[in-house]
């Protein structure tokens, strides 16, 4: 009996477009994730990991898509091959089963390590590009998510007892920026 083909697809931020990392693979069902890799709480990798029987295929575009860290790739594939599903990477032409020769866990550790290592490198140069800009003058930094009426308003009604959850909704933002807001004295 052939198993379902499931895709996995995730992107860093909601403008990215996921549609080109499984574009012209034929899956059965997919799930896409909208989210950072540095770990493996993803909510549509566990939806995956939840549905993934023996005998499925589950087809990822790179490994860095599943995984940025070494460790966390290598648990993830040991827990679908230990499983009897199968899990293939589209840009490494890269599949295992569970039944792997020594070469394919080598490759695996290889490449795992090569998308772990160019990861860091984007963040170092992240981080020198960010330091040259403030030197400059040019970084300014993230634009804030909230005008300054808005967050009078915010911090009035925050103190009036409303419920924080309730506000973040409202106000468009996430819990922790509300409590960042809350947490810094008002301008004078």
């Amino acid at each position: 009996m052939r198993g379902q083909r499931i895709g996995y697809v995730r992107v860093s931020s909601f403008d990215q477009n996921p549609e080109r990392q499984l574009d012209q693979v034929q899956v059965d069902k997919l799930f896409t994730d909208k989210a950072s890799g540095k770990d493996t709480q993803r909510p549509q990798l566990d939806a995956l990991m939840s549905f993934a029987r023996e005998g499925d295929t589950v087809i990822v575009h790179s490994m860095d898509r599943l995984a940025r860290n070494l460790d966390d790739l290598r648990r993830l594939v040991q827990t679908l091959t230990k499983r009897g599903i199968r899990i293939e990477f589209v840009k490494e032409c890269l599949s295992f089963t569970g039944e792997d020769s020594p070469m394919a866990n080598l490759l695996l550790s290889v490449m795992g390590a090569f998308a772990e290592f160019e990861r860091a490198l984007i963040g170092e140069r992240q981080r020198e590009g960010i330091a040259l800009a403030k030197q400059r003058g040019a970084y300014r930094g993230r634009k804030k998510a909230l005008m300054d009426d808005q967050v009078v308003e915010l911090r009035r009604r925050a103190v009036a007892g409303e419920q924080k959850a309730t506000l973040a909704r409202e106000f468009g933002i996430s819990r922790e920026t509300l409590y960042q807001y809350l947490k810094v004295a008002p301008a004078a």
